[in-house]
């Protein structure tokens, strides 16, 4: 992957104390709060393109998660449920009234986890490219992440990943300790679908139509939500209880997604 991950967009930068570590984020724009979560080895500004379009309505909290971007790693493991305790500390010490959360891939497992386990904090959730069981993934895309490790630290230095860490980074140096976490964190087995049936916040699934799982894995997440099980009805009577959506967009995969006008237009729609 050759995507250019640089950005012009620049907001205030800042950090907060919380769950013991040091966490960057920063404000674009103004309105609703809406906290926006990055992919595995990314960091905020991987929205760069996007970013101007949300901003127009939202005040978007990019946040760069535990070991990536501008915030250094701590003695802990790469976890989303960890993760997700990070950013409803977030919200408190911002003093944020239900903000909205977006999160892509590694980004939407956390923000899925926000909404699950801090429904009070929440009023509406986007996972975007987010899958629900490793065994979702394509049997190829499984096997690369097995070699996810610091071994593989020499190989990635003309990728975006790289150049964006040795960039931003507190310690550039600790680039080969964050493959190797995020390769055990993509080790481990999981199962979030009785966290996807429980959740209590309207929220919408978005994935790629050649995404790093099929669109009908989206579909099964969607059907757990209490979607796409009858015909809605003229007055979309027979929609999701709950207010839950699905979207899969047409053209696109799990590496420019997050920079698609498309994924913006979309969680604008369900957002306002």
């Amino acid at each position: 992957m050759k995507t250019d991950w640089t950005t012009d967009v620049k907001g205030a930068g800042q950090y907060a104390e919380v769950n013991g570590i040091n966490l960057y984020y920063e404000t674009h724009g103004a309105g609703r709060p809406l906290i926006l979560l990055h992919g595995g080895l990314g960091s905020g500004e991987m929205f760069g393109p996007v970013l101007p379009v949300l901003a127009e309505r939202h005040q978007v909290i990019t946040v760069d998660l535990q070991g990536h971007g501008r915030t250094a790693d701590i003695d802990r493991p790469i976890d989303v449920g960890l993760m997700a305790g990070d950013i409803a500390a977030l919200i408190d010490h911002l003093e944020l009234a239900s903000p909205d959360v977006v999160g892509y891939s590694l980004g939407g497992g956390v923000a899925l986890q926000t909404a699950a386990q801090y429904p009070a904090k929440v009023r509406r959730l986007v996972a975007v490219s987010a899958n629900i069981r490793p065994d979702a993934i394509y049997p190829e895309m499984r096997a690369q992440q097995g070699q996810v490790s610091a071994a593989a630290a020499e190989f990635m230095k003309d990728t975006p990943m790289y150049q964006l860490y040795q960039r931003v980074a507190p310690r550039p140096e600790d680039f080969p300790r964050l493959l190797t976490k995020i390769g055990e964190s993509m080790s481990k087995d999981y199962d979030f679908t009785e966290v996807v049936r429980g959740l209590k916040v309207p929220t919408l699934i978005v994935a790629g139509d050649a995404d790093m799982a099929p669109p009908s894995h989206y579909v099964e997440v969607f059907k757990l939500l209490d979607g796409g099980l009858r015909d809605g009805g003229w007055m979309g009577e027979g929609r999701p209880k709950g207010g839950h959506a699905l979207a899969i967009l047409p053209g696109v995969t799990h590496y420019n997604i997050f920079s698609s006008p498309l994924f913006a237009a979309v969680t604008l729609a369900f957002l306002g």
